[in-house]
């Protein structure tokens, strides 16, 4: 079992920044990869990208490479998400998530655990 807090979410105006925090307990963190999804109103959840176990490898949507970065830190059992120049079609709840196995995944469906999401809103 896994528990996921994120944090970190708010109003941030177009071009701004924003990093998001996502906390992990439970399994030892180090043993698994991390995702981020999110979703906007009215649309499926997406994937935003990924980070292996070691943190050596990172993953990302065509839609935020450049922009985003994932990172982590195994002795604070965190997970991060800094966004950089944002825009408004990046307002969305975002998510943290685990994956049912090992390996790096894409699809929502191979995730187990997730947080509770955070908003993120970018205004124009």
């Amino acid at each position: 079992q896994v528990q996921l807090v994120e944090s970190g979410g708010g109003l941030v105006q177009a071009g701004g920044s924003l990093r998001l925090s996502c906390a992990a307990s439970g399994r030892t963190f180090s043993s698994y990869s991390m995702g981020w999804f999110r979703q906007a109103p009215g649309k499926e959840r997406e994937f935003v990208g990924a980070i292996t176990r070691n943190g050596l490898n990172t993953y990302y949507a065509d839609s935020v490479k450049g922009r985003f970065t994932i990172s982590r830190d195994n002795a604070k059992n965190t997970v991060y998400l800094q966004m950089n120049s944002l825009k408004p079609e990046d307002t969305a709840v975002y998510y943290c998530a685990v994956p049912r196995s090992t390996g790096v995944y894409r699809r929502p469906q191979d995730y187990i655990y997730w947080g509770q999401g955070t908003q993120v809103t970018v205004s124009s």
